[in-house]
């Protein structure tokens, strides 16, 4: 029964593609969703995205913030996302590609952000990510750091935080850190 199930979904296939062009891929719920936040995305102006692996990949993409306020005022940060095909029911994963000394991104480019996490709903989508991306760098956070030693001087000095970020971004060591230039 199985089998004769199979040969008409296959006669099927082959009568809908007979005009000679290859079959059409389905979209994935996730697809069909996360195509909908990208067209109604309302970008801060200090934001853009970019599809690198072209258009038609539009699980993987990157966002630029570029602040224009702040301790990271006139930086260049980009933000890898991959986005599961079970999306939204699953967070985005987020990276950032630039090092950045921040209390908030590790030296891997780990980004702690609740939303990412244990805060994670459905009804979210990739503005609302994009908008607390570009919080964490108006408003860092010292209380919940995936890097603490930056945390740690936040907290305690925010005068030296401060130097240590202008140090970073213009391409220099903070500690035993080397940080590439993102200005």
């Amino acid at each position: 029964m199985i089998k004769l199930f199979k040969v008409k979904e296959k006669q099927r296939e082959l009568a809908e593609n007979s005009n000679g062009r290859p079959p059409v891929k389905k979209q994935s719920a996730g697809e069909l969703r996360l195509h909908k936040d990208i067209s109604e995305l309302n970008l801060p102006k200090t934001c853009s995205i970019s599809f690198p692996n072209g258009k038609d990949d539009l699980m993987n993409f990157e966002v630029t913030i570029r602040p224009d306020e702040g301790y990271y005022l006139g930086g260049t940060f980009v933000f890898s996302f991959q986005i599961s095909p079970i999306y939204p029911h699953e967070a985005p994963k987020v990276k950032c590609k630039t090092m950045v000394y921040h209390p908030n991104i590790d030296l891997e480019g780990n980004v702690c952000l609740n939303i990412l996490r244990e805060e994670w709903k459905p009804v979210l989508s990739i503005n609302t990510i994009v908008y607390g991306l570009c919080h964490l760098f108006t408003e860092p956070n010292h209380e919940d750091p995936l890097n603490s030693d930056a945390a740690a001087v936040l907290r305690d000095n925010p005068k030296t935080f401060e130097s240590n970020v202008r140090r970073a971004m213009s391409g220099g060591y903070v500690g035993q850190n080397y940080f590439p230039r993102c200005i």
